[in-house]
Protein backbone atom coordinates (compact mmCIF):
# COMPACT_ATOMS: atom_id res chain seq x y z
CA UNK A 1 0.00 0.00 0.00
CA UNK A 2 1.14 3.22 -0.71
CA UNK A 3 1.77 6.03 2.09
CA UNK A 4 2.98 9.27 3.38
CA UNK A 5 3.30 11.56 5.51
CA UNK A 6 0.69 13.55 6.67
CA UNK A 7 -0.06 15.47 10.04
CA UNK A 8 0.04 13.75 12.84
CA UNK A 9 0.92 10.23 11.02
CA UNK A 10 1.08 8.02 7.98
CA UNK A 11 -2.28 8.15 5.18
CA UNK A 12 -2.73 5.58 2.68
CA UNK A 13 -2.68 6.94 -0.89
CA UNK A 14 -6.63 7.35 -1.25
CA UNK A 15 -6.68 9.83 1.74
CA UNK A 16 -7.75 7.73 4.57
CA UNK A 17 -5.44 8.03 7.42
CA UNK A 18 -4.07 4.59 9.15
CA UNK A 19 -5.89 5.47 12.31
CA UNK A 20 -9.31 5.77 10.54
CA UNK A 21 -8.72 2.58 8.63
CA UNK A 22 -7.43 0.70 12.26
CA UNK A 23 -10.54 2.14 13.46
CA UNK A 24 -12.88 0.59 10.63
CA UNK A 25 -11.22 -2.71 10.82
CA UNK A 26 -10.46 -3.11 14.67
CA UNK A 27 -14.39 -1.54 15.77
CA UNK A 28 -16.35 -2.41 12.42
CA UNK A 29 -17.07 1.08 10.81
CA UNK A 30 -16.41 1.85 7.48
CA UNK A 31 -13.69 3.47 5.61
CA UNK A 32 -16.09 6.57 4.61
CA UNK A 33 -17.58 7.07 7.99
CA UNK A 34 -13.87 6.82 9.23
CA UNK A 35 -12.58 9.63 6.67
CA UNK A 36 -14.69 12.15 8.35
CA UNK A 37 -13.46 12.72 11.43
CA UNK A 38 -10.14 11.34 12.14
CA UNK A 39 -10.25 9.98 16.22
CA UNK A 40 -6.10 9.93 16.49
CA UNK A 41 -6.49 14.13 15.43
CA UNK A 42 -9.11 14.49 18.18
CA UNK A 43 -7.57 12.32 20.59
CA UNK A 44 -3.99 14.52 20.02
CA UNK A 45 -5.68 17.83 20.28
CA UNK A 46 -8.64 17.33 22.90
CA UNK A 47 -7.24 14.66 24.48
CA UNK A 48 -4.17 15.32 25.15
CA UNK A 49 -2.36 12.63 23.68
CA UNK A 50 1.26 12.25 22.26
CA UNK A 51 3.47 10.27 20.37
CA UNK A 52 6.44 8.76 21.30
CA UNK A 53 9.51 8.39 19.94
CA UNK A 54 9.32 5.12 19.11
CA UNK A 55 5.28 4.56 18.88
CA UNK A 56 2.78 7.43 16.83
CA UNK A 57 -0.48 8.48 18.37
CA UNK A 58 -1.41 6.10 15.60
CA UNK A 59 0.03 2.87 16.97
CA UNK A 60 -1.26 3.74 20.32
CA UNK A 61 -4.67 3.85 19.26
CA UNK A 62 -4.81 0.63 17.02
CA UNK A 63 -3.11 -1.50 20.51
CA UNK A 64 -5.97 0.11 22.49
CA UNK A 65 -9.01 -0.67 19.76
CA UNK A 66 -7.77 -3.81 19.71
CA UNK A 67 -7.60 -4.90 23.28
CA UNK A 68 -10.96 -3.45 23.56
CA UNK A 69 -12.67 -4.83 20.41
CA UNK A 70 -11.19 -8.10 21.32
CA UNK A 71 -10.68 -8.82 24.86
CA UNK A 72 -7.12 -9.92 24.07
CA UNK A 73 -4.51 -9.58 26.74
CA UNK A 74 -2.02 -7.20 26.73
CA UNK A 75 1.00 -10.20 26.34
CA UNK A 76 -0.72 -11.13 23.15
CA UNK A 77 -0.71 -7.18 21.58
CA UNK A 78 2.85 -7.21 23.06
CA UNK A 79 4.08 -9.91 20.21
CA UNK A 80 1.96 -8.41 17.73
CA UNK A 81 3.35 -4.90 17.73
CA UNK A 82 6.76 -6.17 19.15
CA UNK A 83 6.41 -4.32 21.91
CA UNK A 84 7.65 -5.29 25.66
CA UNK A 85 4.84 -5.39 28.15
CA UNK A 86 5.84 -2.15 30.15
CA UNK A 87 4.84 -0.09 26.97
CA UNK A 88 1.68 -1.83 26.23
CA UNK A 89 0.61 -1.42 29.52
CA UNK A 90 1.99 2.13 29.60
CA UNK A 91 0.08 3.16 26.23
CA UNK A 92 -3.03 1.24 27.22
CA UNK A 93 -3.34 3.57 29.97
CA UNK A 94 -2.26 6.62 27.97
CA UNK A 95 -5.09 6.15 25.63
CA UNK A 96 -7.98 5.30 28.05
CA UNK A 97 -6.90 8.58 29.53
CA UNK A 98 -7.11 10.33 26.34
CA UNK A 99 -10.69 9.13 25.18
CA UNK A 100 -11.85 9.88 28.28
CA UNK A 101 -10.98 13.64 28.01
CA UNK A 102 -13.62 13.30 25.68
CA UNK A 103 -16.55 12.76 27.59
CA UNK A 104 -17.87 16.25 27.39
CA UNK A 105 -17.89 16.08 23.49
CA UNK A 106 -19.41 12.48 23.18
CA UNK A 107 -21.72 12.27 26.62
CA UNK A 108 -23.68 15.05 26.63
CA UNK A 109 -27.03 15.23 29.00
CA UNK A 110 -30.13 16.15 26.97
CA UNK A 111 -31.20 19.88 27.40
CA UNK A 112 -35.06 18.92 27.04
CA UNK A 113 -35.17 21.60 24.27
CA UNK A 114 -36.15 19.30 21.52
CA UNK A 115 -37.96 16.05 21.06
CA UNK A 116 -36.10 13.56 19.38
CA UNK A 117 -36.79 12.74 15.82
CA UNK A 118 -37.37 9.09 16.90
CA UNK A 119 -40.60 10.25 18.79
CA UNK A 120 -41.37 12.81 16.43
CA UNK A 121 -41.78 10.56 13.56
CA UNK A 122 -43.77 7.79 14.73
CA UNK A 123 -47.52 8.08 15.65
CA UNK A 124 -47.38 5.67 18.22
CA UNK A 125 -44.99 8.19 20.34
CA UNK A 126 -45.76 11.20 19.45
CA UNK A 127 -47.48 13.28 20.93
CA UNK A 128 -47.80 11.02 24.39
CA UNK A 129 -44.01 10.58 24.49
CA UNK A 130 -42.91 14.32 23.27
CA UNK A 131 -41.27 15.01 27.06
CA UNK A 132 -39.53 11.91 27.15
CA UNK A 133 -35.67 13.05 26.28
CA UNK A 134 -34.76 8.69 26.82
CA UNK A 135 -34.34 5.53 28.93
CA UNK A 136 -32.58 4.63 31.43
CA UNK A 137 -31.37 1.08 32.60
CA UNK A 138 -28.65 -1.17 34.10
CA UNK A 139 -26.41 -4.00 33.03
CA UNK A 140 -23.96 -6.47 34.42
CA UNK A 141 -20.20 -6.66 33.75
CA UNK A 142 -17.59 -9.08 35.18
CA UNK A 143 -15.66 -7.71 37.92
CA UNK A 144 -12.58 -8.79 39.06
CA UNK A 145 -12.36 -8.19 42.93
CA UNK A 146 -10.29 -9.46 46.03
CA UNK A 147 -12.37 -12.62 47.36
CA UNK A 148 -13.27 -10.66 50.18
CA UNK A 149 -15.28 -8.50 48.73
CA UNK A 150 -16.90 -10.70 46.66
CA UNK A 151 -19.84 -11.63 48.04
CA UNK A 152 -20.98 -7.97 48.02
CA UNK A 153 -20.43 -7.98 43.60
CA UNK A 154 -21.93 -11.47 43.40
CA UNK A 155 -25.44 -10.65 43.04
CA UNK A 156 -27.46 -11.62 39.39
CA UNK A 157 -24.75 -13.03 38.11
CA UNK A 158 -23.15 -16.89 39.57
CA UNK A 159 -19.38 -14.41 39.74
CA UNK A 160 -18.61 -10.84 40.41
CA UNK A 161 -19.89 -8.03 38.49
CA UNK A 162 -20.52 -4.29 38.37
CA UNK A 163 -23.50 -2.69 38.05
CA UNK A 164 -23.71 -0.52 35.54
CA UNK A 165 -26.02 2.44 35.29
CA UNK A 166 -26.25 4.71 31.98
CA UNK A 167 -28.81 7.04 29.84
CA UNK A 168 -29.16 7.12 26.34
CA UNK A 169 -30.93 8.64 23.52
CA UNK A 170 -33.40 6.98 21.04
CA UNK A 171 -30.37 7.05 18.61
CA UNK A 172 -28.65 4.74 20.84
CA UNK A 173 -26.45 6.96 21.96
CA UNK A 174 -25.49 7.41 25.91
CA UNK A 175 -26.02 10.53 27.71
CA UNK A 176 -24.99 9.50 31.45
CA UNK A 177 -22.87 6.35 32.47
CA UNK A 178 -22.02 5.60 36.18
CA UNK A 179 -19.66 2.49 36.74
CA UNK A 180 -18.45 0.81 39.57
CA UNK A 181 -21.54 -0.35 41.93
CA UNK A 182 -21.76 -3.46 43.27
CA UNK A 183 -23.44 -6.42 41.66
CA UNK A 184 -25.49 -6.76 44.62
CA UNK A 185 -26.92 -3.16 44.47
CA UNK A 186 -30.38 -2.91 42.84
CA UNK A 187 -30.92 -0.55 40.01
CA UNK A 188 -33.23 1.49 42.00
CA UNK A 189 -30.58 2.30 44.48
CA UNK A 190 -27.93 3.47 42.04
CA UNK A 191 -30.56 5.56 39.90
CA UNK A 192 -30.99 7.62 43.07
CA UNK A 193 -27.62 8.17 43.79
CA UNK A 194 -27.45 9.50 40.29
CA UNK A 195 -29.46 12.03 41.03
CA UNK A 196 -27.70 13.57 44.03
CA UNK A 197 -24.18 12.85 43.33
CA UNK A 198 -22.24 16.04 42.58
CA UNK A 199 -21.59 14.52 38.85
CA UNK A 200 -25.43 14.12 39.05
CA UNK A 201 -27.84 12.65 36.19
CA UNK A 202 -29.90 15.62 35.59
CA UNK A 203 -33.56 15.88 34.14
CA UNK A 204 -34.93 19.31 32.77
CA UNK A 205 -37.59 20.55 34.32
CA UNK A 206 -41.15 19.06 32.53
CA UNK A 207 -38.96 16.03 31.18
CA UNK A 208 -38.67 12.48 31.77
CA UNK A 209 -36.61 9.24 31.56
CA UNK A 210 -38.31 5.56 30.43
CA UNK A 211 -37.02 3.18 33.21
CA UNK A 212 -38.65 -0.32 33.28
CA UNK A 213 -40.53 -1.63 36.55
CA UNK A 214 -37.46 -2.23 38.92
CA UNK A 215 -37.32 1.59 39.02
CA UNK A 216 -38.98 4.08 41.37
CA UNK A 217 -42.18 5.97 39.67
CA UNK A 218 -41.94 9.42 39.62
CA UNK A 219 -42.78 12.72 37.39
CA UNK A 220 -39.51 12.37 35.86
CA UNK A 221 -39.01 8.52 35.89
CA UNK A 222 -41.73 6.98 33.71
CA UNK A 223 -42.09 3.21 35.03
CA UNK A 224 -45.00 0.87 33.18
CA UNK A 225 -48.04 -0.59 34.87
CA UNK A 226 -46.74 -3.65 37.09
CA UNK A 227 -48.95 -6.82 36.76
CA UNK A 228 -49.41 -5.59 33.00
CA UNK A 229 -48.26 -7.65 29.72
CA UNK A 230 -45.01 -5.76 28.95
CA UNK A 231 -42.28 -7.50 27.03
CA UNK A 232 -42.87 -7.27 23.15
CA UNK A 233 -42.78 -11.04 22.46
CA UNK A 234 -45.95 -10.75 25.23
CA UNK A 235 -47.89 -8.65 22.38
CA UNK A 236 -46.76 -10.78 19.05
CA UNK A 237 -50.08 -12.89 18.64
CA UNK A 238 -51.85 -10.76 21.19
CA UNK A 239 -52.62 -7.35 20.28
CA UNK A 240 -53.50 -4.72 23.78
CA UNK A 241 -57.11 -4.95 25.15
CA UNK A 242 -56.95 -2.00 27.42
CA UNK A 243 -55.37 1.13 27.67
CA UNK A 244 -52.40 0.20 30.24
CA UNK A 245 -51.14 -2.77 28.17
CA UNK A 246 -51.25 -0.40 24.94
CA UNK A 247 -49.32 2.21 27.03
CA UNK A 248 -46.58 -1.14 28.08
CA UNK A 249 -46.44 -1.53 24.58
CA UNK A 250 -45.28 1.52 23.57
CA UNK A 251 -43.02 1.93 26.49
CA UNK A 252 -41.20 -1.30 26.03
CA UNK A 253 -41.14 -0.47 22.40
CA UNK A 254 -39.24 2.92 23.06
CA UNK A 255 -37.75 2.27 26.24
CA UNK A 256 -36.03 -0.62 24.25
CA UNK A 257 -33.51 1.63 22.92
CA UNK A 258 -30.95 1.30 26.21
CA UNK A 259 -31.34 -2.64 25.85
CA UNK A 260 -30.57 -2.00 22.68
CA UNK A 261 -27.38 0.73 23.29
CA UNK A 262 -26.20 -1.86 25.59
CA UNK A 263 -26.01 -4.54 23.12
CA UNK A 264 -24.20 -2.72 20.36
CA UNK A 265 -21.99 -1.42 22.93
CA UNK A 266 -21.06 -5.57 24.36
CA UNK A 267 -20.96 -6.47 20.86
CA UNK A 268 -18.84 -3.49 19.50
CA UNK A 269 -16.61 -3.94 23.02
CA UNK A 270 -16.34 -7.79 24.01
CA UNK A 271 -13.57 -6.64 26.99
CA UNK A 272 -16.88 -5.83 28.97
CA UNK A 273 -19.42 -8.40 28.09
CA UNK A 274 -17.24 -11.43 28.44
CA UNK A 275 -17.90 -14.00 31.65
CA UNK A 276 -14.46 -14.58 31.99
CA UNK A 277 -12.85 -12.60 34.43
CA UNK A 278 -11.13 -9.22 33.50
CA UNK A 279 -7.28 -8.67 33.92
CA UNK A 280 -8.23 -5.30 35.45
CA UNK A 281 -9.44 -4.47 38.63
CA UNK A 282 -12.61 -2.32 39.31
CA UNK A 283 -10.65 1.45 39.25
CA UNK A 284 -9.48 0.28 35.51
CA UNK A 285 -12.39 -1.43 34.42
CA UNK A 286 -14.44 1.50 35.27
CA UNK A 287 -12.55 3.69 32.80
CA UNK A 288 -12.72 1.11 30.18
CA UNK A 289 -16.31 1.01 30.69
CA UNK A 290 -16.37 4.77 30.33
CA UNK A 291 -14.03 4.77 27.57
CA UNK A 292 -15.52 2.44 25.24
CA UNK A 293 -19.47 4.08 25.58
CA UNK A 294 -17.59 6.95 24.39
CA UNK A 295 -16.29 5.30 21.00
CA UNK A 296 -19.53 3.75 20.73
CA UNK A 297 -21.10 7.02 20.57
CA UNK A 298 -18.39 8.24 18.08
CA UNK A 299 -18.91 5.33 16.15
CA UNK A 300 -22.65 5.98 16.28
CA UNK A 301 -22.31 9.06 15.21
CA UNK A 302 -19.74 7.99 12.38
CA UNK A 303 -21.49 5.16 11.00
CA UNK A 304 -24.17 2.73 13.20
CA UNK A 305 -23.52 -0.53 12.06
CA UNK A 306 -26.86 -2.14 10.75
CA UNK A 307 -25.67 -5.51 10.87
CA UNK A 308 -24.68 -5.31 14.44
CA UNK A 309 -28.14 -3.50 15.15
CA UNK A 310 -30.19 -6.57 13.43
CA UNK A 311 -28.27 -9.08 15.74
CA UNK A 312 -28.76 -7.25 18.70
CA UNK A 313 -32.36 -6.63 18.02
CA UNK A 314 -32.86 -10.23 17.26
CA UNK A 315 -31.31 -11.59 20.53
CA UNK A 316 -33.63 -8.96 22.39
CA UNK A 317 -36.71 -9.88 21.10
CA UNK A 318 -35.96 -13.80 21.58
CA UNK A 319 -34.19 -13.20 24.93
CA UNK A 320 -35.73 -10.27 26.83
CA UNK A 321 -33.73 -9.56 29.69
CA UNK A 322 -35.48 -10.15 32.89
CA UNK A 323 -36.09 -6.88 35.36
CA UNK A 324 -36.32 -6.58 39.00
CA UNK A 325 -39.87 -6.49 40.58
CA UNK A 326 -38.53 -4.10 43.50
CA UNK A 327 -38.46 -0.49 44.85
CA UNK A 328 -41.24 0.80 42.87
CA UNK A 329 -44.27 -0.35 45.75
CA UNK A 330 -42.91 1.36 48.18
CA UNK A 331 -42.91 4.68 46.60
CA UNK A 332 -46.93 5.03 46.15
CA UNK A 333 -47.28 7.48 49.36
CA UNK A 334 -44.60 9.80 47.76
CA UNK A 335 -45.77 13.09 45.87
CA UNK A 336 -44.14 12.66 43.09
CA UNK A 337 -44.69 9.48 42.47
CA UNK A 338 -48.55 10.38 42.36
CA UNK A 339 -47.49 12.90 40.01
CA UNK A 340 -45.73 10.45 38.07
CA UNK A 341 -49.08 8.02 38.07
CA UNK A 342 -51.15 10.83 36.77
CA UNK A 343 -48.75 11.17 34.01
CA UNK A 344 -48.57 7.95 33.05
CA UNK A 345 -52.50 7.60 33.53
CA UNK A 346 -53.02 10.75 31.06
CA UNK A 347 -50.83 9.39 28.24
CA UNK A 348 -52.37 5.69 28.74
CA UNK A 349 -56.04 7.49 28.22
CA UNK A 350 -54.67 9.37 25.63
CA UNK A 351 -53.34 6.13 23.68
CA UNK A 352 -56.12 3.94 24.19
CA UNK A 353 -58.44 6.72 22.36
CA UNK A 354 -56.77 7.13 19.48
CA UNK A 355 -55.83 3.56 18.90
CA UNK A 356 -59.63 2.45 19.47
CA UNK A 357 -60.55 5.11 17.13
CA UNK A 358 -57.94 4.33 14.61
CA UNK A 359 -56.06 1.02 15.32
CA UNK A 360 -52.24 1.08 14.01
Amino acid sequence: METSIMGLGMETSNGISLCSLSCCLLVNTSKEASKETNLCDMLHKEGGLQPTQRATIEEQVAKVLYILSHGVKHREISFFFRRSGETINRHFHQVLRSVIQLEEKFLKQPDGSQTSIEILNSSRFFPYFKDCIGAIDGTHIRAKVPIEDAPRYRGRKDYPTQNVLAACTFDLKFTYVLPGWEGTVSDSRILKNALSRRDKLKVPQGKYYLVDAGFMLRSTLLAPYRGVRYHLKEYSRNPPQNPKELFNLRHASLRNAIERAFGVLKKRFPIIASSNEPSYGVPTQKKIILACCILHNYLMGADPDDKILHEVDEEILNNPEPHEQLGAQRERNNEDAAQGEILRNSIATDMWRDYTSNPT
